[in-house]
């Protein structure tokens, strides 16, 4: 039986819990995930972790959050005038907005988009947070290996 290596295409069954055991992600209702290792489409830490696995294998592993998505960076929580935000409703706590920088063309928009969370508003500014929402967080994965394409 053929074992995952660099280059390989594969589909795996994950759950992904936080520190606390609540589950941030799953791949059980959707269908099992279909990647190509060393592609880096996924967290480089996550596609090794599978290097070696034959089929029907299942692992866990945990993730530090400086090889997930980086320590919080406060310099990314910043506020932006009331009257850029787009749009007439009023920006609420807890939405996402996605910020497109400057020059970029409306081609890029979609790739180049920064997508923020409102983590408080006023009558004069909206607080916006551009950190990962996994940012400092340890990650534990459970993964089963389905099959090597």
């Amino acid at each position: 039986m053929s074992k995952v290596k660099s280059g390989d295409t594969v589909k795996v069954h994950f759950t992904g819990k936080l520190s606390d055991g609540s589950i941030f992600d799953s791949s059980q209702e959707e269908g099992p995930l279909e990647f190509t290792i060393g592609e880096e489409t996924l967290i480089p830490a996550f596609e090794q972790a599978l290097i070696g696995m034959k089929p029907g294998e299942s692992k866990t592993i945990t993730i530090a959050c400086e090889d997930a998505y980086g320590p919080r960076d406060e310099e990314l929580v910043f506020e932006v005038d009331r009257s850029e935000i787009p749009g007439d409703e009023v920006p609420k706590v807890g939405e996402e907005l996605e910020l497109v920088p400057d020059g970029v063309s409306e081609e890029e928009e979609d790739d180049e988009a920064i997508p923020c969370l409102i983590i408080d508003v006023n009558d004069e500014v909206v607080v916006l947070d551009a950190n990962h929402p996994l940012a400092d967080e340890d990650l534990t994965f459970e993964i089963e290996l389905i099959e090597i394409l």
